[in-house]
């Protein structure tokens, strides 16, 4: 028997890792057949928001969560996502989950395929039954001809274009029986423009069919087309609940990002500089007159899940030059892309020089320093200790901290001078450490990430890109890290060009900041530019844009 009050309510939902507040006091609800928009920027906690929903077992093994959840007037707490998946919730994460060998009929069904049972079965069990393959196919059929699209249900996941494979993922939810809610996390990210106009049609046939959505996208455009009401998440706070009756844009962009509405000044281009920016920091240099270190040159970036497009701007030598964006808008490809780690194209030059693409070693000949994201996978060698890895990269380019014996036929490790320049980064860091012979394996994440900056720092580089610098570490670490940036690229005058999810962390280090979103740069800020511009830039809106629709 349905219930006659909303099919879903969150009554001041919160969640904490670790002590660190991810979700404060959540409250919100939506009917059956209504699509509920949900925005965000990065961190905003819209992900921790639907992990507790679905029962993902990170929430569990992090403490839980505060609150309450009634499904159909029930007091609903999901120990697994099968408990979400047997009442009636459908998710589909940014992440694919398909199985690569399977066809598109078998990830659809999988685990609900029909079976034909035979004596064998019966004797031994059903999983010597054999499958019903034309009930599979009509099934498969149907549920992805509820999208409007057509697929082959026989075509193997592993051989499908990757908008197909979205739409594969959809399937399988819809095909679910008594599903009455739906989950789709930025289902339209990877779609070509006309694939996410299918999508969206397809999401308001099954909304019509008693279905409710709930929307998590960065294409503001796509949520104030299809939602009824809108619900904004900032630093894990709802800031806004409302029906989507003459919404914006640029509205929603200013409730992503910006301070509350009442605040002075803002969106007016008032706003005092970021709370936090020390007075010294580095500001860009004046444009005219300014030599110009980097030079990038319609960079395109195969990068999975953060593909480059079209990307060119310059950056003046000394400055603390800024990307950001919405995550797999392309922005981590950038650097990714310069530096030689994936497939890249288009024209780089450094101090007026063309740099070699595709090579990493050419490019940190040239002078370029890289703080990989990817802190354990790229950045450091584990298993080793902290002295060889702070040194290992000045080692292999320059032939620093070698000890020449026999006339130079012999090169061996100078341990004192790698102690030496290891103490000196332990101590200017802060990193938390036994001393410099300890495993990096053993560290923290935080302070990995300070000796992942200390490789860099060694090489002496003419430009220093790094990436999520602060992803994952604590607020004390933060700012010993942004603070060491500062205080390197004051001292050195080394360009330094910083990619970050975290738009304050920008405004408050960087003296321009370029907002990419779909591959491309939308449009470069200053710092102390209204967070609504910002925000309009991030959801893919740049001045050009605005200027065609006036």
């Amino acid at each position: 028997m349905e219930h006659d009050g909303p099919l879903l309510r969150l009554e001041n939902v919160s969640k904490d890792f670790y002590g660190t507040t991810v979700l404060s006091g959540v409250n919100f609800s939506i009917n059956r057949g209504e699509i509920l928009g949900l925005v965000g920027e990065n961190g905003a906690g819209k992900t921790t928001l639907m992990h507790i929903l679905f029962g993902m077992p990170v929430i569990a093994d992090t403490g839980g969560y505060g609150g309450r959840i009634y499904l159909d007037g029930n007091l609903t707490a999901f120990k697994s996502p099968f408990d979400a998946l047997d009442a009636g919730i459908g998710m589909v994460h940014q992440e694919f989950s398909l199985i690569p060998g399977f066809t598109a009929c078998e990830n659809i069904l999988l685990n609900r395929e029909p079976l034909r049972h035979n004596f064998v079965a019966e004797v031994f069990g059903d999983r010597l039954s054999t499958l019903r393959r034309d009930r599979m196919n009509r099934r498969a059929a149907q549920a992805i001809g509820k999208l409007g699209v057509k697929i082959d249900p026989g075509t193997p996941a592993s051989e499908m274009p990757v908008g197909h494979k979205q739409f594969t993922e959809i399937a399988r939810e819809i095909d679910r029986d008594g599903v009455k809610l739906l989950v789709l996390d930025e289902p339209t990210a990877v779609l070509t423009e006309s694939e996410a106009e299918i999508l969206l049609g397809a999401i308001k046939a099954l909304a019509g069919e008693g279905i409710a959505v709930i929307f998590i996208s960065h294409r503001l455009r796509e949520v104030i087309e299809i939602s009824h009401r809108v619900v904004v998440l900032r630093d894990g706070s709802m800031i806004k609940d409302v029906p989507n009756r003459d919404i914006t844009v640029p509205e929603i962009a200013f409730w992503m990002v910006g301070r509350d509405m009442g605040a002075a000044g803002e969106g007016r281009g008032e706003k005092p500089p970021p709370e936090g920016r020390d007075a010294d920091a580095p500001i860009a240099p004046p444009e005219t007159g300014s030599r110009e270190a980097l030079r990038v040159e319609k960079l395109w970036v195969d990068m999975p899940g953060e593909t480059v497009r079209d990307v060119s701007f310059t950056v003046k030598r000394g400055e603390i030059f800024g990307i950001g964006g919405l995550a797999g808008q392309g922005k981590l490809g950038i650097p990714n892309g310069i530096m030689g780690l994936y497939a890249a194209g288009g024209r780089v030059f450094l101090e007026g020089k063309a740099v070699s693409m595709g090579d990493p070693r050419a490019a940190l000949d040239a002078g370029m320093a890289f703080v990989s994201e990817d802190r354990r996978g790229v950045g450091l060698l584990l298993d080793e200790s902290l002295d060889w890895n702070i040194a290992f990269g000045a080692m292999q380019t320059r032939g620093a901290y070698l000890q020449s014996w026999l006339g130079g036929i012999f090169k061996l490790r100078d341990e004192k001078a790698m102690r030496r320049l290891a103490e000196e980064y332990i101590k200017k860091l802060e990193i938390k450490c036994t001393g410099p012979k300890q495993p990096a394996k053993e560290l923290s994440g935080g302070n990995q990430q300070k000796v992942c900056l200390s490789k860099a720092f060694a090489l002496d580089p003419g430009i220093l890109f790094v990436s999520e610098p602060t992803r994952g570490i604590d607020v004390g670490a933060k700012k010993i890290v942004l603070d060491t940036l500062r205080g390197y690229n004051r001292e050195r005058g080394t360009t330094i060009v910083m990619v970050s999810s975290e738009l304050e962390e920008l405004r408050s280090i960087c003296g321009r900041i370029a907002i990419v979103a779909e591959g491309r740069v939308a449009g470069i800020l200053r710092p102390d530019s209204p967070a609504a511009e910002f925000g309009l830039l991030m959801s893919g809106i740049s001045e050009q844009d605005r200027r065609e629709e006036a």
